[in-house]
């Protein structure tokens, strides 16, 4: 998959699950991401994904992820976390993301 961010595109590296491939079906994608916490960018998808959830405790920079299941979420900073998501993927070289929503096209 590849993501497009400030007309930069970048590949996102795959987990191998039933939520990834149900992304998959809903490409392309674009869509407004909102800041928060200064780490992540987020979107809530209309479309309800499976999910298999676990507690990373590390957040990695340019990871992917589902929250709950629907919320799509790009990680542009490391930090440690309680919370669980469900691997989609990772993106090599994800710069920092500034503080403001961002525009993002998936696509294939």
């Amino acid at each position: 998959m590849k993501i497009i961010i400030n007309n930069e595109t970048y590949s996102v590296n795959l987990d191998n699950n039933e939520t990834v491939r149900e992304l998959l079906k809903l490409l392309p994608l674009e869509l407004e991401m909102q800041e928060l916490n200064g780490n992540e960018k987020y979107y809530y998808l209309d479309n309800k994904l499976p999910i298999n959830s676990y507690y990373p405790k590390n957040i990695n920079k340019g990871d992917v992820m589902l929250y709950g299941d629907n919320c799509l979420v790009i990680f542009y900073k490391s930090f440690n976390t309680s919370y669980s998501y469900t691997k989609i993927g990772h993106i090599d070289n994800l710069p920092e993301l500034g503080n403001k929503s961002i525009y993002v096209t998936f696509t294939n």
